[in-house]
């Protein structure tokens, strides 16, 4: 069911519709307001914000054509966001034909500003993201169906945490700032369509740069099956930016692969490995496809790796080195 309208464009109910979740001053509602700027400019379409209380009814509403959705897709410090990747996966008629980027801060906020406090409520990546100051406090983790919800909604012993901007729009006390774990942490997310608007809508610029998110999955198990499909990647000439598997839910032993290419499916190359996954029996789908935008390749530091394992002399001090024989041993289990 719709939570509440935003002030933004939502009282104009001739403009099509752009579900996020909500309510307001969620991370996914700057995407939509994101999003909301760059359809007008690219797809000339006015659209009205209209807060959702879950994902499934954004999806839903796509598919029976009430307007266009926003949900969260991947983020940097928890990676994919899982209950989203398998709904657009499972969906009939919905397909992404855009993809918008929000950094994300959290900060702590309560009620009132008096204790003592004993939960801490967030969505769960937001509680993912801000271990280190729960540990610090004290605080039971309590999840939300978004971070603005947890705001809204947040009692009395509770710590909430979300965007800035929600201490203003709930009236709430702000307890401490930039409480996440990591610094520089971002969200992308996908606008969603129904899929024939989405092939007629990426149409129209064809001949630009594009990135598609596909999903394989194998009707055979069995050593090599990954690596055939990757095969057939790299001879088509193709960029591949992600790889990931999803189990069959219920059925052990069975994945799903999302592939995420630097190609749109009407290219020449592209339409090539299409074919030659469908050939060979196998179920394919194109989840999204949208405008590339470039993206950062730096390299990895020696800061950025995880604690152990195995490196060369060239990342630095703090690595095990190649030639540490018993560096090796532990780490590799050899």
């Amino acid at each position: 069911m719709n939570a509440d309208k935003t002030t933004n464009d939502a009282t104009d109910d001739t403009a099509d519709k752009l579900y996020f979740l909500g309510p307001q001053g969620s991370f996914t509602h700057q995407a939509a307001l994101m999003a909301q700027r760059s359809i007008a400019g690219r797809h000339s379409r006015q659209m009205a914000l209209e807060a959702c209380e879950d994902v499934p009814f954004i999806i839903d509403a796509v598919q029976q054509r009430r307007g266009w959705g926003v949900i969260a897709w991947e983020n940097n410090v928890e990676g994919y966001v899982m209950p989203n990747l398998d709904a657009l996966i499972d969906a009939r008629d919905v397909a992404g034909l855009g993809r918008v980027g929000v950094d994300v801060a959290f900060d702590a906020f309560t009620r009132d500003g008096r204790g003592p406090f004993t939960q801490l409520t967030a969505h769960p990546h937001g509680l993912a993201q801000c271990k280190g100051f729960a540990r610090s406090h004290g605080l039971t983790a309590v999840p939300a169906s978004s971070n603005a919800a947890a705001c809204r909604d947040v009692g009395v012993g509770q710590v909430a945490l979300g965007p800035s901007c929600c201490g203003e729009i709930y009236g709430l006390r702000t307890l401490e700032r930039g409480v996440q774990d990591f610094k520089g942490a971002r969200t992308d997310f996908l606008v969603l369509a129904p899929r024939g608007e989405v092939a007629s809508l990426a149409s129209d610029g064809k001949d630009g740069e594009f990135e598609t998110i596909l999903t394989v999955i194998p009707l055979s198990t069995g050593p090599g099956v990954v690596a055939r499909l990757l095969d057939r990647v790299r001879d088509e000439g193709l960029n591949m930016t992600s790889l990931i598997s999803r189990p069959i839910k219920g059925h052990t032993g069975t994945y799903g692969f999302v592939i995420t290419l630097d190609a749109a499916p009407w290219q020449p190359r592209f339409r090539d490995l299409l074919r030659w996954v469908v050939g060979r029996g196998d179920w394919v789908k194109t989840l999204a496809v949208y405008p590339r935008v470039e993206r950062p390749n730096p390299p990895v530091s020696a800061w950025m790796l995880p604690h152990g394992g195995v490196c060369s002399d060239r990342v630095g001090e703090g690595v095990a080195r190649k030639g540490d024989a018993r560096e090796m041993e532990r780490e590799l289990l050899w």
